[in-house]
């Protein structure tokens, strides 16, 4: 009777401990992005971080598990730009003197799909502290008084600093579906499509979030 007793101590201890070093999953993370903006439109077709602007945002994530998640953020940045900077000709005269810098706000959400398993502590699950991962979603643009709706494409790296501690970079170009988010309106007079012959811009950003709310909780004696 006794052994059976120890035997009991033994397993049920064994067992406490392996739980105890499992680390937790959590659901959602909340944190902050800062990082760098810039605009791709009418006044600057293809060239990278022209006329580049401060970005911040609050960024929150729902991991669905440990390879997919949501991830919803709210950003504050600016896009400006100017027609003397580059060799384009406009039809019109006047547009040759058109420049501007327009607040921009962006409210959006996009699906996340890891390389690898994300997450420390789940060596059954194959799970990594750094892996990259690409993502793609929906998201609604406000500038120079106009509401319209955007593609958000783009790709970032995240690592895991503490169990509950998460930093990365994240670069999305956001496709909007207007062409006046610069507070101009077709300048060649050439006709607009679904995506052709619009504004986007895209943002680089550095991000720390922090998890919340544990999927499983460990087992405790009251």
């Amino acid at each position: 009777m006794k052994q059976r007793h120890i035997c009991t101590i033994i397993i049920y201890l064994a067992a406490t401990t392996w739980v105890t070093a499992q680390e937790l999953e959590y659901k959602m993370e909340l944190g902050g992005m800062l990082g760098a903006n810039y605009y791709l439109g009418d006044a600057n077709y293809s060239t990278p971080y022209k006329n580049t602007q401060a970005a911040a945002a609050f960024v929150g994530r729902y991991n669905i598990n440990p390879r997919m998640a949501l991830k919803f953020d709210l950003a504050l940045t600016k896009i400006s730009g100017n027609a003397l900077d580059g060799p384009t000709k406009y039809p019109q005269a006047t547009g040759q003197e058109w420049k501007f810098s327009n607040t921009l706000a962006d409210l959006s959400c996009q699906y996340e799909l890891n390389a690898w398993a994300y997450g420390t502590g789940f060596g059954y699950k194959g799970t990594k502290r750094l892996t990259p991962y690409i993502q793609a979603g929906l998201g609604f643009t406000y500038a120079a008084s106009t509401l319209t709706m955007n593609i958000p494409l783009g790709i970032g790296l995240r690592y895991k600093l503490k169990e509950r501690l998460n930093c990365g970079v994240d670069w999305t170009i956001r496709f909007s579906m207007s062409d006046k988010l610069d507070g101009i309106s077709d300048p060649y007079n050439i006709s607009s499509g679904f995506l052709k012959n619009k504004d986007s811009y895209s943002m680089t950003m550095f991000y720390i979030t922090y998890d919340l709310f544990p999927k499983y909780r460990k087992c405790n004696n009251d």
